[in-house]
């Protein structure tokens, strides 16, 4: 499904989107930017992981995983931050999570009746890897800085009794949603 027509399901438009934001810039993450060009919506991204994913399609020395065509500098809104905690909007947090890349961020996002999620994007593919301890392997890009990032999240998680919604965890996904279509 693209990218306008699942936000037309959701009983909205496109044109209703007021901020992109990136958990990282890989292509499997980063699709549907070709709908802001020009736009003047903000997108959001962590600038490491901006300066990394640039560079690697300037060198090629990561091109598999990042596209020329997402880092238009002219006709795309691109916000970048550098705080290891950055609140983009009231009850929305991004942390900066590197270790699967530099720049990763997951969101948390703390809702008044529902109460707080955690958004993983790839720190964690599915839950397992939460649950275990378990990283990488091969697809952490920095070892150390994935152990790092996943001992805050632990804690946030626990500080918080967050829900954990995790990158490719299909099932994960229908749990949350088969009840409930609308968190508040």
């Amino acid at each position: 499904m693209k990218l306008p027509n699942a936000i037309k399901a959701t009983g909205n438009d496109i044109k209703d989107v007021k901020a992109v934001v990136f958990g990282h810039l890989h292509l499997d993450h980063a699709g549907g930017l070709e709908h802001f060009i020009d736009s003047g919506v903000p997108i959001y991204v962590h600038e490491e992981e901006f300066k990394h994913g640039a560079w690697a399609v300037a060198t090629k020395a990561d091109y598999g995983v990042y596209l020329p065509h997402y880092f238009d500098l002219e006709r795309l809104n691109w916000k970048t931050f550098t705080d290891a905690h950055f609140e983009i909007y009231q009850g929305m947090t991004l942390h900066h999570s590197p270790g699967h890349t530099p720049g990763l961020c997951v969101m948390q996002i703390n809702l008044p009746k529902d109460g707080t999620f955690i958004v993983t994007t790839d720190q964690y593919h599915v839950a397992e890897m939460f649950e275990n301890d378990t990283p990488h392997g091969w697809l952490a890009r920095d070892h150390t800085a994935w152990i790092r990032s996943h001992e805050m999240i632990k804690q946030l998680q626990r500080m918080f009794k967050a829900t954990m919604i995790f990158g490719h965890d299909k099932e994960v996904f229908e749990q949350l949603t088969t009840p409930k279509k609308v968190f508040e």
